[in-house]
């Protein structure tokens, strides 16, 4: 096992340009590791320990490229840095990535090689699951690395995260309806889902228990499915493309990022977004874009908090009672960020990232965060 860091990698150059002098720099360390036995290739990017030990999950996907991987590394763990701020958690931001095709290169052997470089960096970093990986994948993780969150409940663990994002992007999306339409119900709003797994799945649940209607699309015919099987209420399209054309009052991007871009915004029908999927904004310029069509736009990295919530949870000992106390004070930051961007003159966007880099800047611990 051998940890190279990314200033001793010349083909990554044009990535630690952007690390060192970018708007997505100021990472704290970036670390790339491999294990030739397992075939182990993987990016662990630190972006900030101001506020504690930096928690982030483990991504593990195809990358066309390894400076693709480190570039996505680095954006992610800058989310987090801001997610985990805006959560209310004593945690900074990191984020890995695995090189490679779930389905194909997973194994044991692999994740517990993982494991051993996430335990070389002695608790500034703590993982967890992300696009995939699952609870299962941390139990073996964590039989070489005692950082690890997002394991099972018979391994002293909280389980599935889907649940407590699903929580919180449903807490901000009541939030959004209250600014938007005087209430915070979505009851009688038409709702559009795009990616309906792991959470996606479980945000159908709660907008129907509340009395929404709901439209769904996914790149998986058998996610539609299942869903449809167990809803029939619930209708679906064939696409994205098609779901954003659909007359909707609630946009819900909750797959993989940059779902809101240039063509997106102009064809968008609903007038509030607000999804699970982290880095929605494909360039910078879309919130004001979205605020200039009317659209009120509910930061990702803001909403989507529930799962980290409960896997911070998770290394004091799950209380899931706790952990959604937690989670439902999403409500309450997502209408903080509206106000303070209305105060402000500013797409709710920008507001949330001054409010997570003055919590970062003051490191206000989470007892004082957000206090009137």
């Amino acid at each position: 096992m051998g940890v190279t860091t990314v200033t001793d990698v010349r083909q990554t150059e044009s990535v630690v340009a952007k690390l060192f002098r970018s708007e997505q720099g100021g990472h704290e360390q970036v670390v790339l590791c491999q294990d030739r036995v397992s075939g182990l290739k993987a990016v662990i990017a630190l972006h900030s320990t101001a506020l504690g030990a930096a928690l982030g999950g483990t991504r593990f996907f195809p990358y066309a490229s390894d400076d693709e991987a480190v570039e996505d590394a680095l954006n992610l763990a800058r989310g987090m840095s801001y997610k985990n701020a805006l959560a209310g958690l004593d945690h900074g931001g990191g984020k890995a990535v695995i090189i490679g095709d779930p389905d194909i290169d997973k194994t044991e052997r692999l994740l517990l090689a993982y494991g051993r470089f996430v335990a070389s960096l002695g608790g500034r970093y703590v993982t967890a699951c992300d696009v995939g990986t699952y609870v299962s994948d941390m139990d073996v993780v964590a039989r070489e690395n005692r950082w690890t969150t997002g394991r099972s409940p018979e391994n002293g663990g909280a389980g599935d995260s889907s649940v407590l994002t699903a929580f919180g992007v449903f807490q901000g999306m009541r939030a959004a309806a209250q600014v938007q339409w005087g209430e915070p119900s979505l009851r009688g709003r038409r709702v559009g889902i795009a990616g309906v797994g792991k959470v996606g799945k479980h945000l159908v649940q709660h907008l129907l228990d509340d009395g929404a209607e709901v439209v769904v699309t996914d790149v998986r015919a058998e996610a539609v499915d299942a869903i449809t099987a167990r809803h029939p209420q619930v209708s679906a399209v064939s696409d994205a493309e098609v779901l954003i054309r659909t007359p909707l009052d609630v946009y819900a991007p909750c797959a993989l990022g940059h779902a809101l871009n240039d063509p997106t915004v102009a064809a968008l029908t609903a007038t509030v977004v607000c999804g699970a999927a982290n880095n929605q904004l494909a360039h910078p310029g879309v919130e004001k874009d979205l605020a200039d069509r009317g659209i009120l736009y509910a930061p990702d990295y803001v909403v989507n908090a529930g799962g980290v919530i409960q896997v911070a949870d998770e290394l004091h000992g799950f209380d899931f009672d706790r952990a959604k106390a937690k989670a439902t004070k999403i409500f309450d930051t997502t209408l903080a960020i509206f106000d303070r961007a209305k105060a402000d003159g500013v797409p709710p966007a920008v507001a949330a990232d001054r409010l997570a880099e003055q919590r970062m800047a003051d490191r206000t611990p989470a007892a004082e965060w957000l206090r009137p």
